[in-house]
């Protein structure tokens, strides 16, 4: 496949691109950072057998303005394109958000209404070429509201919507859209959060993705275990979740 890969240089993004470029997917990411792109752009060549270059251009999920140029410049390098995965976005504890409106506005902006821009801008030319594939990362924190996550889940419950949502219009016309719900995966947005039970490692949540990815799942949930835990945790009654800490 031809990918377009938005957060290929950390964490759960990182292990997908590696697992792609392993089995010959031909990728081009986008970030806001040159060194880290370029960083992670040569061990992908590496990882591929350095048979293919791996190309890239900045791209700021913070500004908008930045998406259309990164996107042409991905589709023309790659003459084509399958599919867009999104791994980006920003995570915030609950109490620093609570102190901090700023830092609340800018994650709500990150993961809701700019990630959603980048995907309509991505829709577009999948549409454009027949249809393709759009994977986005949203979590098991929008599945249901949770006190430690009220600000973070928020951002989180309006993107899975929206994923869900073109899933059901545009399937028919050859886009597939998977929305994937991690829990809590060990990686460094995460550090300095005490991992509760259950927290996974990035490379097998990107095994997970990379089996939805094929089959086209429309929503997958990594570790698999969480899928379990928020069927539970959707159908508990409000006079509990008022009780419980989770």
């Amino acid at each position: 496949m031809k990918v377009v890969f938005l957060g290929a240089t950390r964490g759960m993004g990182r292990a997908l691109s590696r697992r792609m470029a392993e089995r010959g997917d031909e990728l081009f990411l986008l970030g806001r950072k040159e060194s880290d792109l370029s960083t992670s752009a040569k061990d992908l060549e590496i990882r591929s057998g350095g048979d293919a270059s791996v190309g890239f251009h900045l791209c700021d999920l913070e500004d908008p303005s930045t998406f259309e140029a990164a996107l042409d410049k991905a589709e023309e390098t790659l003459s084509g394109l399958d599919a867009v995965v999104v791994t980006g976005g920003l995570f915030g504890k609950q109490e620093d958000l609570e102190q901090d409106l700023p830092l609340t506005r800018r994650i709500l902006n990150v993961n809701f209404t700019n990630t959603i821009l980048f995907c309509e801008h991505s829709k577009q030319r999948l549409l454009r070429r027949g249809g393709g594939t759009l994977c986005v990362f949203s979590s098991v924190a929008g599945d249901r509201g949770r006190k430690p996550v009220a600000l973070y889940g928020a951002s989180k419950a309006g993107l899975s919507h929206y994923l869900e949502s073109l899933d059901h219009k545009h399937r028919a016309d050859g886009l597939v859209t998977i929305c994937v719900k991690p829990g809590f995966v060990k990686t460094g947005m995460t550090e300095g959060v005490d991992p509760p039970p259950f927290a996974g490692e990035p490379d097998p949540v990107a095994m997970r993705v990379l089996s939805a990815i094929d089959r086209g799942a429309p929503m997958v949930y990594a570790p698999a275990v969480w899928g379990h835990v928020m069927r539970i945790i959707r159908f508990l009654p409000r006079f509990v979740m008022r009780r419980v800490g989770f």
